[in-house]
């Protein structure tokens, strides 16, 4: 698929990105929560262009070093980055890499994978 700017028209799925934050218990545990990145909205989800990603798709993801299984399409935020994940129907995507799509910061590209990796 072509690298495309942002169509709202075709932006037919909520997602909720999220950030980490690690802290301790008493004993010295890790705690990760997460939390909403989204605050403008009333449900803290934007809307995006959604595709699973298979054969030929997912190995041309997998050779740029960043394994993905999906690919969610956004109009252009600041401060979406690696280190947060999208939660999208009901399940976490860590993100894997985040594409400001063309020029005149139209258009974010986010490649993630399903579930948690590294401890995450």
């Amino acid at each position: 698929m072509p690298i495309s700017v942002f169509n709202p028209g075709r932006a037919n799925q909520r997602v909720r990105p999220q950030g980490k934050s690690v802290t301790r218990n008493a004993i010295g545990e890790e705690i990760v929560t997460w939390t909403d990145v989204v605050t403008d909205t009333a449900d803290h989800c934007l809307w995006a262009e959604v595709w699973p990603l298979k054969g030929r798709e997912f190995f041309a993801a997998a050779e740029t070093q960043y394994a993905a299984d999906v690919r969610f399409r956004i109009r252009f935020r600041s401060g979406i980055v690696r280190e947060q994940r999208i939660l999208w129907d009901g399940e976490p995507y860590d993100i894997t890499q985040v594409v400001d799509v063309g020029a005149g910061h139209h258009t974010l590209e986010i490649l993630a994978t399903n579930g948690v990796r590294n401890g995450r």
